[in-house]
């Protein structure tokens, strides 16, 4: 670690390289320079639900470890379990059968991550099914994620769950939440899609990023403007990435940090070309910015720099209460906290 932080470990999402069989996307990545990968499990790239997944998935990690990739395991596919919903069934869905199909499809993943040695498994919420109530659905997430922590604490795998626009779990305040249903256990983490905060969230990107610290198990970034949920190539949005990498680094976040272009899929390998050196111009230039390290007090003594804020949090979760708290813009326990941004910009079911 240095003086401003970690250094930061870039992947790319194979849900935006749809269009490449799984090997052939790995040795792009590797061949690019990436530190890792977002595996999106779906019909395509290591299929879930297709037969032998352990010999199948045995295979990718032998790949993996061939290319010096590392891995998050992610769960976001539009139709790997209904080929006529995008996203559903969710972990919201009234049919109770309907339900246990994300679930099994989230413990396949836990099972897969941990054979593949991965950093977490993501996942989401889904949208509140229409005539429900946020309370009834809050119960249901609660109850449907309770088997898949249980087995990801038996992994050791984190679950890190996202806040996604338009979703019952869409900001960090209903993260907490959702911690506060399930009695924080030490397997729930979170995914932060750093665009996500450009969108939606009431305070700036880069503060969403201190705020988070402690429970910070994935990362995912991409450009977007201010109210409107659409994933851009890095220079088409509205975000400034120097100081968002430097308050990421600043964390001590190990994990990686997926480049999430799953829209732009008919250009993945241009884009997975051209969005590694630009967050590398970023990191590089957060770097550059950083406060330098004090100066030694004698001859020869070594240079220890003060743990910042963040790091102080993610060694004590209590420390970061107040930023956590200056995300809560409704009541207590209060599902979806108002954003300062049009309703109609983040519509229901906008998850790519």
């Amino acid at each position: 670690m240095t003086s401003q932080g970690t250094a930061l470990r870039f992947g790319y999402g194979t849900n935006g390289l749809a269009d490449l069989r799984l090997d052939d996307a790995l040795a792009l990545l590797a061949d690019l320079g990436y530190d890792g990968v977002g595996l999106t499990l779906d019909h395509m790239h290591l299929d879930p639900l297709a037969p032998d997944l352990a010999a199948r998935t045995g295979r990718v990690a032998r790949r993996l470890a061939a290319l010096g990739l590392d891995v998050t395991v992610e769960t976001g596919a539009r139709y790997v379990l209904d080929p006529r919903r995008k996203h559903g069934p969710s972990l919201l869905d009234p049919d109770p059968e309907a339900r246990a199909r994300r679930v099994d499809l989230l413990l396949r993943a836990v099972r897969v991550a941990a054979d593949l040695g991965a950093h977490a498994v993501h996942c989401f919420s889904g949208i509140v099914p229409p005539g429900d109530d946020t309370a009834t659905a809050w119960e249901r997430l609660a109850a449907a994620l309770t088997p898949v922590l249980e087995a990801a604490d038996t992994a050791g795998i984190p679950l890190a769950v996202e806040p996604e626009p338009g979703h019952l779990l869409a900001t960090l305040a209903d993260f907490h939440h959702l911690r506060g249903l399930l009695g924080d256990p030490p397997a729930l983490g979170l995914t932060l899609d750093l665009g996500h905060c450009q969108c939606l969230e009431p305070l700036p990107p880069a503060d969403c990023v201190r705020a988070a610290a402690p429970w910070l198990r994935h990362v995912q970034i991409e450009d977007m403007r201010r109210g409107v949920h659409d994933h851009l190539p890095f220079g088409e949005g509205e975000m400034d990435f120097p100081p968002l990498l430097a308050a990421l680094a600043a964390t001590g976040y190990q994990g990686l940090t997926v480049v999430e272009l799953p829209r732009h899929s008919h250009a993945g390998p241009h884009y997975a070309e051209t969005s590694l050196p630009f967050l590398r111009r970023a990191a590089a230039a957060a770097a550059a910015t950083a406060p330098a390290a004090p100066a030694a007090s004698g001859a020869g003594a070594p240079v220890t720099a003060a743990p910042t804020a963040a790091a102080q949090a993610a060694a004590n979760p209590a420390v970061a209460a107040p930023a956590a708290a200056a995300l809560v813009t409704a009541a207590p326990g209060a599902a979806n906290p108002v954003p300062a941004v049009p309703d109609t910009t983040v519509p229901e079911g906008s998850t790519p």
